[in-house]
């Protein structure tokens, strides 16, 4: 079994900054090829906010270009997305990914979110 566990949203005031912090747990993890956010506002589809496969550069929305960061632990199966100069439009359900590979299903790769954590952006 296999779980994403969130943390680091909140209510803060546009133009301040929050964390996001996911780690994945479970037996059996031979790797994590990709892991990243996405987001869902109230009445909007669900859009990737960002997203880093092994190896290589993360991968961002356009409208958060410049002001998140997206960075990978890959020894702790972690991963972190620091928000900055936030605006009210990014208030959503902000939900962890991630693209895992088992030892005993290789190559397949299997997908897994997290629970979910709200950030609300006050103007």
């Amino acid at each position: 079994q296999v779980q994403l566990v969130e943390s680091g949203g909140g209510l803060v005031q546009a133009g301040g900054s929050l964390r996001l912090s996911c780690a994945a747990s479970g037996r059996s993890i031979f790797s994590i090829k990709t892991m990243g956010w996405y987001r869902q506002a109230p009445g909007k589809q669900r859009e990737l906010v960002a997203a880093i496969t092994t190896g290589g550069n993360p991968n961002y929305a356009d409208s958060v270009k410049g002001r998140f960061a997206l960075s990978r632990d890959n020894a702790n199966n972690a991963v972190y997305l620091q928000m900055n100069s936030l605006k009210p439009e990014d208030t959503a359900v902000y939900s962890c990914y991630a693209a895992i590979l088992f030892i005993a299903t290789l190559p397949a790769m299997n997908d897994y979110w997290g629970q979910g954590t709200q950030v609300t952006v006050s103007s």
